[in-house]
Formats: structure tokens, sequence, C-alpha cells
């Protein structure tokens, strides 16, 4: 073996090294997996309705090609076949029951951006006072609906088992939101209006109680308008009134085109549904709460008010 083919290896070595150590530092600084303190419980009592049993195992599919954001990286979480809820508590929660979000991270349906729009936003939730439940919904191939149901199903059951241990958490249950990022923006919009049954066959008693959400949450989100028709309407997705309050944010030069938030507004709109649409000229795609120069990062500022404005928090 040559001079340079020895130094070849030994850069490979540590480069290699240097990533996982990197990843493990993401890991530990990320919040996921959740801390202890926090609840976590599996969704369903044993396998998930039609779960694959020949997936790799869970693990971050994060490589050193992936972009970041806000100059910092994220985990891509993969293979997901044992969903989960994990209970963030309000911070100076009191002895009455609050308000909740379940939160859908997106990820294409492929993985889950577990952290970027999972754990820094039940961080940011926590901290206005809104109790969190985290989904980690199954992922590949899970959606959307109606191409698989196994997503929505996960959320209808998650929505479900927050209901039932409302009292035990310190929930109010009839302040049960959802709130989801590109296609957990469009789960969002789907258990908003596909509620009226499960999509599998009922288990217990959390499946007797509403899944239907008391607000919505719809941030930079795909598949609600079709790009190939003239961005027609998403027909699987059809807002009556009894569609819950929804909040809508996308950025104009997003890749997955910001019909999918107008459309959707303008579809809300005429069943008349309370709905508040924020557009901004920039942002592109995927940039969770992490802040920048953008004013489009500044969205969860103006969601806290629309909370408030149907009133889930108080004023303050």
């Amino acid at each position: 073996m040559s001079r340079s083919e020895i130094i070849l290896l030994a850069m490979t070595a540590l480069t290699t090294t240097m990533l996982a150590q990197s990843s493990t530092m993401v890991a530990q600084g990320s919040g996921w997996p959740p801390p202890a303190g926090h609840m976590t419980m599996p969704i369903w009592p044993g396998a998930a309705p039609g779960a694959p049993s020949n997936l790799p195992p869970e693990s971050d599919m994060t490589t050193a090609k992936d972009n970041l954001i806000a100059g910092r990286p994220l985990i891509r979480l993969g293979n997901v076949v044992t969903p989960t809820v994990t209970l963030y508590k309000a911070k100076g929660a009191g002895s009455a029951p609050g308000p909740a979000i379940v939160v859908f991270p997106g990820g294409g349906y492929n993985i889950l951006a577990i952290d970027l729009e999972g754990t820094e936003v039940c961080d940011w939730l926590t901290g206005a006072g809104v109790n969190c439940v985290l989904l980690k919904y199954r992922v590949p191939g899970t959606g959307p609906y109606p191409k698989s149901s196994a997503a929505l199903q996960d959320a209808q059951r998650a929505m479900g088992l927050v209901r039932l241990h409302a009292a035990e958490w310190g929930i109010d249950p009839n302040r049960v939101g959802v709130l989801g990022f590109s296609a957990g923006g469009h789960l969002s919009a789907a258990i908003s209006n596909i509620y009226d049954k499960r999509l599998y066959d009922p288990i217990d008693e959390a499946d007797k109680l509403s899944c239907r959400p008391d607000f919505s949450v719809v941030v930079y989100p795909g598949y609600l308008a079709n790009a190939d028709q003239n961005f027609a309407p998403n027909p699987e997705i059809h807002p009556t009134a009894n569609t819950p309050p929804t909040f809508v944010v996308q950025a104009e030069d997003d890749p997955v085109h910001v019909e999918n938030a107008v459309v959707y507004y303008m579809q809300l709109k005429s069943a008349k549904v309370p709905a508040e649409l924020h557009v901004y000229a920039q942002g592109g795609h995927g940039y969770g709460l992490r802040r920048t120069a953008l004013p489009v990062t500044t969205w969860p500022d103006e969601a806290e008010k629309w909370l408030r404005t149907i009133k889930v928090l108080a004023n303050e």
C-alpha cells in the first residue's frame, strides 16, 4: 500500500469518526430521545394496524450531505414501526386543566424531522402555557391519505388517547388542537376533516372519544393542492362548517407550492370556518421555528396571538 493510500484511509476513518461523534452530539442536544421526566407511551396495544415486520431498525437517517436549517443540523428519524406519544407539560401550569396541542413533525411521510418540527416545537408551546403531545407516527410510506391510511390512523388514535388521559395529564379535553409541518401539515388538515369514523377497528375506550381537533395549525403543508391539475383542491379534504378553526402559514417561494396554503384557506373560507392565513414573500420550506432574518420565521408569534384570539390561551 502506498503512502498516499495510507493517508487517504486514515482521513476516511477520521471523517467517519467525526461524523459519528457529531451525530451523537446532535442527538444529545436535540431533546430526542425524550429525556427522563417526559411520559412516553406506545399508542397501540401491540403492533399497529398493518405494520410491516421487515423494516430496518428505527434510526436517524441524516447524512453528511443533508442540509442545515439556520446553520444547525436536524434529526431525520426513519423506519418508525412503533408510534408513540410523548407528553411535555406546560411550564408554570396550575391546578386547572390547560390546553394541549398534538404535534405532527414533517418529512414527506418518509422520515420525521423529530427535533426541528417536534421537540423544538414542544419547547416553544410549553413556554407559552400549552401542553404538548409529540406524536412519533409511522414512516416511511404512510401517507398521504388515502394512498396510505397509517399516519392518519396514528393521528386519530393519538387524539383519542389525549382525551382519555386528559384528567390525568392536566389537559382540558375541549381545548385539544393539532399542529403539523409539511406532510404533518397535511396530516393536521386531514384529521381536521376526517374524524367521523376511525380508519381502523376500534380497540378500547380511547376510540370511543372524538378525534376531531378543537383547532388546527397548518405550517407549510403539502398534498392540499394538486400541482398536476392546476392546483385543484385535494379531493379527499372536504372542509365543512364543523372543521375546526385553522391557522395556516407558508412562504410564497416554497418549492412545495404556496398554493397548498392558499387553496386550503379558500376551502375553509367557503365553508365559513374561522381561519387565518399568513403568506410571506420568502422562506422556502422546512424552517420550523428556527429564527433567521426572514420575517416568515416569526410565525410562532402570530400563532400565539391567534391562540389568544380564539380563546385557547388567555389574553395577557
